[in-house]
């Protein structure tokens, strides 16, 4: 492999440089996070599939927004959900029974490719479970969100107001962590969801509010660090007040800490609201959640195990997505990730190095013996000659 690099190039001009250096030269710190961020196959395909599952979710059998989300009798008879509910393109919803198909076992084919009455199948009262499975989505994705908001809002807040201000502030603020802390999250979802009915919502918020204390105290110790620096003291000179330099100058360096583990944070929030909904703790009956189908058919195990496999799968896959986005964000994030040049950007690389100021580097040692290098105009410096005596054979200026 043959890299030309400058040799006497001014230090002022970087020719120190490397090519992976040259590569990312003149990005501001934003370009070089989205740059190593789209970069990274796994988080753009949890990414790609995380919004798949969102738009599948929410379009499908609709949403429902406002109200207690219980059901009620219309004036017909028949039962809606209580709430402004904003229709779907699937025809089915997830409290009626519905006659049973194909003895009430999934009717999705793949080829040819067919969704057919009931796609997930049917429970023993014929409700669709696709319907239910989508609806169970919708709950733990707004509880993943509003987890991941909340959680945001007062990490962020309580720890840079530790971090930065210290003293007496810090400890108030570091003692009510604690006690925030020792709060079993468990015991109080359980309650907060039977009081509430298992109001999504509710429940996310709820969540959220307990949920900040980790990344308060991660988001605490790089203020510390950063209150140190030499832009901190230069903000201050120049006359910035205290808002500012907390808002414009050391938060955005805190902020890869903050949205990997806003993103964690968020991933777990899932495993909890479906843990506590299988317990019956959680989001309850009219309402379904992921976690409340695979207790309700916890019994049918053996003899209907389509019933597990839908809303397991969804599980999983929001969870795992999650996951993979906040590792390709930690990555992003991270100075230290140095990506692989490709060769045609390499040679690019190469080629914006004025010929004059390069020469051609073989990989491992050099030797006197390298042939001298000559550019397209014939020019070049030649090696230094080595000692008398000292020819290889084949050249013009060893013939006689």
């Amino acid at each position: 492999m043959v890299t030309t690099i400058p040799t006497d190039a001014p230090q002022d001009r970087g020719s120190e440089q490397s090519i992976e250096q040259k590569a990312v030269a003149g990005l501001s710190q934003g370009a070089l996070v989205r740059r190593r961020f789209f970069r990274h196959a796994g988080a753009m395909a949890a990414l790609i599939v995380l919004i798949l599952v969102i738009l599948l979710a929410f379009t499908s059998v609709g949403t429902v927004i406002g109200g207690t989300g219980r059901l009620q009798a219309s004036g017909d008879g028949s039962l809606s959900i209580n709430g402004f509910r904003i229709p779907g393109w699937w025809p089915l919803d997830w409290w009626t029974s519905y006659p049973i198909v194909n003895a009430g076992q999934p009717t999705l084919t793949w080829f040819p490719f067919s969704l057919g009455e009931h796609p997930f199948g049917q429970d023993t009262l014929g409700k669709d479970v696709f319907a239910q499975v989508m609806r169970g989505t919708q709950q733990s994705l707004t509880v993943m969100f509003l987890v991941g908001t909340v959680s945001l809002i007062l990490g962020v807040l309580f720890g840079a107001l530790s971090g930065f201000f210290r003293g007496w502030v810090d400890s108030l603020i570091m003692r009510f962590t604690d006690v925030i802390i020792i709060i079993p999250i468990i015991v109080i979802g359980s309650i907060m969801g039977k009081l509430f009915g298992g109001n999504a919502v509710v429940f996310g918020i709820f969540l959220g509010v307990l949920s900040w204390t980790g990344l308060a105290r991660l988001v605490r110790g790089d203020f510390l660090a950063l209150r140190e620096r030499e832009f901190v003291d230069a903000a201050r000179v120049a006359g910035a007040s205290n808002g500012r330099i907390i808002f414009r100058h050391i938060l955005p360096n805190a902020v890869g800490i903050i949205i990997v583990n806003t993103t964690l944070l968020m991933s777990a929030a899932v495993l909890t609201e479906a843990a506590l909904s299988f317990l019956g703790f959680g989001i309850t009956a009219p309402d379904v959640s992921l976690g409340q189908i695979i207790s309700e058919y916890r019994e049918a195990f053996r003899t209907r195990p389509w019933l597990f496999w839908w809303p397991g799968l969804f599980i999983v896959i929001l969870a795992l997505c999650i996951n993979f986005i906040g590792d390709g964000l930690r990555d992003a994030f991270d100075p230290r990730q140095q990506a692989k040049v490709s060769s045609r950007k390499a040679n690019r690389a190469i080629a914006a190095i004025p010929s004059s100021q390069a020469v051609m580097m073989v990989e491992g040692p050099t030797s006197s013996d390298d042939e001298p290098y000559m550019d397209e105009f014939g020019g070049g410096s030649l090696p230094e000659p080595g000692p008398a005596g000292d020819r290889r054979p084949g050249r013009e200026d060893d013939q006689p």
